[in-house]
């Protein structure tokens, strides 16, 4: 772990990649195709790993429900990250140094194991809570929708495979998203709004990120509490010049809720 080295590399100070407008258009895009490739990915592993269950005529359905078989979900996780993970390569690759380290920031100062977990433990369990507050009077029924998507994402998992759905939820994704939002994208708009002023630039990109951050998860419910961490992860990341810290926040996150989901299934 090493938190001197990440100070160097911010893109917004002109030292780190993307250099150049041009380069940080280019991450957006390699970002974007990523996105989309990854969903298509997702559909296409799904395709194939029903047909090998003999599932082909009713995999459309068991991946509507609200609580999907656990191949469902695997199979639509791993195209994703493929997708992302191409992203990532390629914009370090062409538009970068080659090294995912130093262009991205992934680094971590043994600092962020005490404020990554705080900030997680934080975003869910007082920010989210506050952020959701006004709906409850309107809607009696917020608590159980806004935990459908870790629902969905481990209601299916039981025993050994919930541990393999967990340890994938907690280590895996926060990695994965942390490297392609607040490593590439967020660095991308550091560069493309530096010219607004030392301020407005940063706040635009911070905010812009953790926006994009929740729209891409689909979830509407849980929109405004995805957004809202999310710009608190790109803050954090835009702070310290690092992912260390955000990718312990981000898994942190997630624990909690694969926890008190799993939690509830033991009850029930």
């Amino acid at each position: 772990m090493n938190g001197e080295q990440g100070a160097a590399d911010d893109g917004s100070e002109g030292s780190g990649p993307p250099w150049s407008i041009s380069d940080a258009v280019s991450w957006l895009l390699f970002a974007i195709a990523g996105f989309a490739v990854g969903q298509v990915l997702g559909y296409v592993i799904l395709v194939v790993v029903a047909t090998l269950n003999g599932h082909t005529a009713d995999y459309a359905r068991l991946a509507a429900q609200a609580v999907p078989p656990a191949w469902v979900v695997v199979s639509e996780l791993v195209g994703l990250w493929i997708g992302f993970l191409g992203a990532i390569a390629a914009a370090v690759t062409f538009r970068g140094t080659g090294s995912v380290v130093n262009d991205l920031g992934l680094r971590f100062s043994w600092w962020d194991l005490l404020i990554g977990p705080v900030v997680g433990f934080v975003g869910q369990v007082v920010l989210i809570p506050i952020l959701y507050l006004p709906l409850y009077h309107l809607n009696p029924h917020i608590q159980h929708e806004l935990s459908q998507p870790a629902q969905r994402l481990t209601g299916g998992f039981h025993g050994g495979n919930l541990f393999i759905i967990g340890f994938l939820t907690v280590v895996v994704v926060p990695l994965i998203e942390e490297m392609l939002f607040r490593g590439v994208l967020l660095r991308s708009f550091l560069r493309l709004f530096r010219s607004a002023g030392r301020f407005l630039g940063p706040a635009f990109a911070i905010i812009l990120t953790g926006v994009l951050f929740g729209l891409a998860h689909f979830e509407p419910v849980q929109l405004l509490g995805l957004c809202a961490f999310g710009v608190v992860l790109s803050w954090l990341a835009y702070k310290l010049r690092r992912l260390g810290a955000g990718i312990l926040a981000h898994a942190t996150f997630n624990l909690i809720a694969v926890l008190a989901i799993a939690s509830s299934s033991a009850v029930h």
